[in-house]
Formats: C-alpha cells, sequence, structure tokens
C-alpha cells in the first residue's frame, strides 16, 4: 500500500478521550480531519469530550475502530498492549486503518497485534504536559512529538504530527524506554521538587512562593538547558559542606519526607560537579561525607 506524504481528510476515533486524547483531536479536526466517534470511561473525560470534541459521539472502544480511519490510543501505558490485542483478537481493527499509540514507552510493536490484522502503525508522542483545556491546543504548536513508525510510515506519520502544530523527532524503536525516561526525570521530577520547595518556603513563613520561586526556577531552567552542567551553583557545587548539613537538620525537624530526595539530588549534583572540575577534590570529601552520614541515619 501507498501511503501519501499528507495524509487525505481522515475519519478521527480516539479510544482514551482523556488530557492528550481529546487534545489531539481537536488538533486534528483543526488540520480539516473529521472527529468521528471517541470512548471514555471517567465522568472527567466526558466532560472534556464534550469541551474539546462538542457533537462528537461516546462509543465502546470498538464502535471508534469501526467509524474512524485514524484511531488514537491514548490510554495508560500499561493499558496499551492488553487494548491493542483485545482489539485484534475481537476483529475491530481494519486493513488500512492507521493506528496511532501517544505511549512514550513504547515504539510500535506493542502495535504489532493490530499489525497483524492489517492496521498501519504509529507512535506519536507529543512532549508536552497537558491540562484537558482549550489551552492544550495552543501548546502544540512548536512542541516535538517523538515519531516512531516503520519505513514506508514515516512521512504520513510526519505529516500528521506537522498538521498537529508538532515538529517530528525520529526515534529509533529500541531508544523509547531510554527516551521517556529522560523526559520524565526532566518533567515528572520537576514538579515533585518545586512542590517540595514551595512547601519548604511556606513552612519558613513565606506567603506567595510561587511568586518568590518564578524569577529564580525560570532563570535556573534557562541556563541549564543552554548551558548544561556550567549552570550548576549553590552550596554543593561550591562544596559548602557546612551549609548541606544545616539544610538537613532543618529538613528532619520539618519536613523529614524531603531528606530522601535532598540527599539522592545532591549526591547526583556533586557527581556532576566533580566530573566538570567545578567541585573542587579538597571540599568534595567533606561535602560527599555529610551526604554519607545522612544515609546511615
Amino acid at each position: 500500500m501507498v501511503v501519501e506524504e499528507k495524509p487525505a481528510r481522515l475519519a478521527v476515533g480516539v479510544v482514551g478521550a482523556g488530557r492528550v486524547g481529546a487534545t489531539l483531536t481537536a488538533a486534528l479536526a483543526l488540520a480539516g480531519h473529521r472527529p468521528a466517534a471517541a470512548s471514555g470511561v471517567s465522568d472527567a473525560s466526558r466532560r472534556r469530550a464534550e469541551v474539546l470534541l462538542p457533537g462528537v459521539p461516546l462509543v465502546e472502544p470498538a464502535a471508534v475502530l469501526e467509524n474512524a480511519d485514524l484511531v488514537l490510543l491514548t490510554v495508560p501505558d500499561d493499558a496499551l498492549p492488553d487494548l491493542v490485542s483485545g482489539l485484534a483478537e475481537t476483529g475491530a481493527v481494519r486493513p488500512g486503518q492507521l493506528l496511532v499509540h501517544t505511549s512514550g514507552r513504547y515504539g510500535t510493536a506493542v502495535l504489532d497485534p493490530a499489525l497483524r490484522a492489517g492496521a498501519l502503525p504509529l507512535a506519536l508522542h507529543p512532549v508536552m504536559t497537558f491540562t484537558g483545556s482549550r489551552v492544550d491546543v495552543q501548546r502544540l504548536n512548536g512542541c516535538t512529538f517523538g515519531v516512531t513508525a516503520p519505513g514506508e510510515l514515516r512521512m504520513a506519520a510526519e505529516a500528521l504530527v506537522i498538521e498537529m502544530g508538532g515538529e517530528p523527532e525520529w526515534i529509533e524503536e529500541s531508544a523509547r524506554p531510554l527516551y521517556h525516561a529522560g523526559l520524565a526525570i526532566g518533567a515528572n521530577h520537576m514538579v515533585t521538587l518545586v512542590a517540595q520547595s514551595m512547601d519548604l518556603l511556606r513552612a519558613a513563613g513565606v506567603q506567595e512562593p510561587g511568586r518568590m520561586l518564578g524569577p529564580l526556577l525560570g532563570a535556573a531552567l534557562d541556563n541549564a538547558l543552554r548551558s548544561g552542567d556550567a549552570a550548576l551553583t549553590g552550596p554543593v557545587a561550591r562544596g559548602d559542606a557546612g551549609t548541606v548539613s544545616a539544610h538537613l537538620e532543618e529538613l528532619r525537624r520539618h519536613a523529614p519526607e524531603t531528606v530522601a530526595s535532598y540527599v539522592a539530588m545532591a549526591r547526583a549534583t556533586a557527581d556532576r560537579a566533580l566530573a566538570n572540575g567545578m567541585l573542587k577534590a579538597e571540599y568534595a570529601e567533606a561535602l560527599l561525607g555529610a551526604l554519607a552520614d545522612e544515609g546511615t541515619r
């Protein structure tokens, strides 16, 4: 089968009308494709579909596939293999149907049961965090998508991403888990770190920790993206073991649940600062000793 570089106008279905699925379907609608059907179990999914996909019928997953040329499978990673197998086993998959999942973890191998049924497999992972509101569609403009697809479908996959306003980045099948781990460390863990920082500042009496942190974290992120390890600052990079020990003492007293993450990140920061020559060896021993002592408590 020959696939055109620019996909024809397609009837789009989405299985799992969550934050990602509803947003991508709405973006495809803006590009001229026709949302045909959606499935969603939770009340939140149904409300989201009403806002982002007005008039689109909510049906069972098999009925979504029956009515769509392009099907988005936007379910949690752990649910994806069983969903694909189940749809293939029940005969819901049609030959020539574009089947797209948005998992960062998986490439196209997870779609093999559908491939055997004649589907055309694509993995299109948007590198973006979603709120489930209309603003998400705008955020897709310039958003990178991690793309994995068979060679003959590569142009079609990249064209779909461009139509949604994104920029395709080719990720090899074998590299998908590593690629996804890199994103999770950067985005998911950052949220936890920022939330912990805000909690500590509130405990210290800061009335609006978000306003205090905004300029600092914005500058730190910009510097890190521009300069990598050269952007490291603070007591760990300087080797201020006394300051680090004081931090740990206060954390044990006021927020013991944050001690483990502080120690883990401080050790990782020290390793990087040592490797690039920022942390001098004569200061590193006392610093690492303070962190090691914490690990024995």
